[in-house]
């Protein structure tokens, strides 16, 4: 079995559903509250830092910044139990029970982020696309319907869905292109996206060393010509005018040098990204 890549759900073997029923089931009927307590502390950091996505009002769109920030909050509280959840919560920790933010698609509707504990899913940002759903949703994991991005074709069927997106080959920022492979251009973004800056969509294009990553700049959608991403600094534009084979060359000479093994070099991509982005970074949990 392969391992799990960053943000993926892990699986729940007999001795985490046991240790999730054993510290966590006692508490199944407080879990909510306690987590819709931490929500509303979330929602007041928050809201006034991202009142809108997408021209609409906050929380829409705004999945991974409140999963983010409600699991440092957790993580603030599990340090110094005060109270009986919580020092439920820091026992299955303690035993060895699975705590982890998880990212995919859910019920082949949207991106979403949520947490796992063990045999359960927390989705603490439920709201967060159609906003009339409660808050929080606690389900056993093999039933919330959250599923791993299989590939391209996945990111890409979700994003038409979900943002209405159109998607392109991002032949404007070749050397990018072997970690975000993909274009998206979204009504109400007044600039085009490069995807998916989130790690797992990064670690899944490193996982092949970068060869769907290389078929996709290869054979997807060209951009077109007035489609620009403004924000770029020089050094990461394209040097010649067959962008397309600069992008495909950018997979097979990281794969050659074997960056895909090499940490410094995903790092090193990552902030080349955020300074094409700055401030206005968004992951592809929320808006594109």
């Amino acid at each position: 079995m392969k391992p799990c890549l960053p943000q993926e759900i892990a699986p729940v073997d007999a001795a985490q559903a046991a240790l999730t029923a054993q510290c966590l089931g006692p508490w199944s009927n407080q879990l909510m509250a306690y987590f819709l307590t931490l929500r509303a502390e979330t929602d007041a950091a928050l809201a006034p830092r991202f009142p809108w996505a997408g021209g609409k009002a906050y929380p829409y769109g705004r999945c991974e910044e409140i999963t983010q920030d409600l699991y440092a909050r957790l993580a603030q509280r599990l340090a110094r139990p005060s109270d009986p959840v919580t020092q439920a919560l820091h026992d299955f920790v303690a035993q060895g029970g699975i705590v982890r933010s998880i990212w995919g698609v859910l019920r082949e509707q949207y991106f979403q982020n949520a947490l796992q504990f063990g045999g359960l899913y927390v989705d603490v940002s439920n709201d967060t696309v159609f906003v009339t759903k409660p808050q929080v949703e606690i389900l056993p994991i093999n039933e919330c319907g959250l599923v791993a991005v299989r590939d391209l074709a996945h990111f890409r069927q979700t994003a038409e869905r979900y943002w209405h997106a159109t998607v392109y080959a991002n032949h404007l920022a070749p050397t990018l292109a072997p970690l975000l492979p993909v274009i998206t251009v979204s009504p109400g973004k007044l600039q085009p996206g490069l995807q998916s800056a989130c790690d797992y969509m990064i670690d899944l294009m490193r996982r092949d060393a970068f060869v769907q990553a290389e078929a996709w700049l290869r054979e997807g959608p060209v951009p077109p010509p007035e489609l620009q991403l403004p924000d770029l600094p020089a050094d990461l534009r394209a040097w010649t005018t067959d962008t397309r084979q600069e992008a495909v060359l950018a997979c097979q000479r990281a794969r050659a040098a074997g960056c895909q093994h090499d940490a410094n070099w995903r790092s090193a991509r990552v902030m080349d990204y955020l300074r094409s982005v700055g401030a206005s970074k968004t992951g592809a949990g929320g808006t594109p």
